[in-house]
C-alpha cells in the first residue's frame, strides 16, 4: 500500500522518537483535558446564554485559554503526523506540489494587526474559527481511513473540533457583551478552504491532511494572538504589540 510505503522511509530513530512522543501524549493528555477551564456558551432555553453571568474579563480570559490549548494540541498534532506520515524528501516538496494555504481577507503583518480595531480584532477570530469548522470535520472522516494513524492523532483531532465550537460560542458572546452589538456580515468568499469533492489517493490523502493541519495551527496561532492583543487592549493602553 502506498502509505505504508511512505512509513517505510522514517528510520528506526526517528521511529522510536515517534513511540515515545505518542506515550507522552497518552499519559498527558489526560491531564490537559481536566486542568482546562470550561467554556460552554451554549444559549439554553429563551436564548440566554451559559456565559451572560461570568463578566467580561473572566469570560476573555477563558477564552484566551481556550484558544492556547487549541493552538498547543494543533502544534503537537501536526508534529506527530509529520514524524508519523511525512518523510522528510515529501516534506520538501509540499509547498512545491501546489500544498498551500489558502487565506481569509484578515490582516496578516504585525503593523496591519496594530491598526485594526477592537471590533475587528474579535471577527477576524470568528472568521477564523467558523472557516475551520467544516475542514476539521473532514479531517476526522480522513483519518480513520489510515491503517495505523495514531489513536492520540485522532482523539487530538476530535478534541480540537469540539473546542472550537465552544470557542466560536464564547467569542460570539464576547461580540455581543463587549461590543454591545449584533454580528457582522462578513462578506468573504462563499469558496471553502478546501475542496473535498474529489476522493484522492493515498499519498495525495496524507500530503492533503498534513496541510489541512499545518494551516490550521497557523490560523489558530492568529486566533491566539489576536485575541491576547485585545486582552492587552483592555489593560494597558500602550505598548501591546
Amino acid at each position: 500500500m502506498v502509505l505504508q510505503k511512505a512509513k517505510g522511509h522514517v528510520s528506526s530513530c526517528q521511529a522510536d522518537t515517534i513511540m515515545r512522543r505518542c506515550v507522552w501524549a497518552v499519559l498527558l493528555w489526560p491531564n490537559l483535558l481536566t486542568s482546562s477551564v470550561p467554556l460552554d456558551c451554549r444559549q439554553e432555553q429563551g436564548g440566554v446564554s451559559r456565559c451572560s453571568s461570568i463578566s467580561q474579563e473572566k469570560l476573555l480570559d477563558r477564552v484566551i485559554q481556550h484558544a492556547e490549548l487549541i493552538y498547543r494540541v494543533s502544534e503537537e498534532s501536526c508534529s506527530l503526523y509529520e514524524e508519523t506520515f511525512i518523510p522528510l524528501p515529501l516534506q520538501f516538496q509540499r509547498n512545491q506540489a501546489g500544498y498551500s494555504c489558502r487565506t481569509l481577507p484578515i490582516p496578516s503583518s504585525r503593523s496591519e494587526v496594530q491598526q485594526i480595531s477592537d471590533k475587528w480584532l474579535l471577527h477576524s477570530v470568528l472568521m477564523l474559527v467558523q472557516s475551520w469548522l467544516e475542514p476539521l470535520v473532514y479531517l476526522q472522516t480522513s483519518l480513520d481511513r489510515y491503517d495505523a494513524a495514531p489513536e492520540v492523532i485522532i482523539n487530538k483531532t476530535k478534541w480540537v473540533s469540539e473546542k472550537l465550537i465552544s470557542l466560536e460560542q464564547g467569542v460570539v458572546v464576547l461580540i455581543k457583551e463587549m461590543l454591545d452589538e449584533g454580528l457582522l456580515n462578513l462578506n468573504h468568499s462563499e469558496e471553502a478552504l478546501f475542496q473535498y469533492d474529489v476522493q484522492p489517493e493515498m499519498v495525495e490523502s496524507v500530503m492533503k491532511d498534513y496541510t489541512l493541519l499545518s494551516c490550521f495551527k497557523k490560523d489558530a496561532h492568529k486566533m491566539e494572538a489576536f485575541l491576547k492583543l485585545l486582552k492587552c487592549r483592555q489593560t494597558e493602553i500602550y505598548n501591546c504589540s
